[in-house]
């Protein structure tokens, strides 16, 4: 995954580009796993706090934080 530093220097649109990767992502894994058809469940928990960080990210540009 991307870390924070990189993607506090992504503009917004890169970061909702990113988002909707991950998620799509994310959902066919969990599709997959209903299926039984994944072995590595940590990419799942790896992949949920990698749109977490960018939610955050997102969040704090949009308030103008950074």
């Amino acid at each position: 995954m991307v870390k924070t530093e990189e993607l506090r220097l992504k503009q917004e649109e890169e970061l909702n580009q990113l988002l909707s990767e991950s998620q799509k992502k994310l959902r066919e894994l969990r599709f997959n796993l209903a299926g039984g058809k994944v072995k590595n469940v940590r990419t799942i928990r790896v992949l949920k706090k990698g749109i977490a960080r960018i939610l955050t990210i997102l969040n704090e540009k949009s308030k103008k934080i950074i």
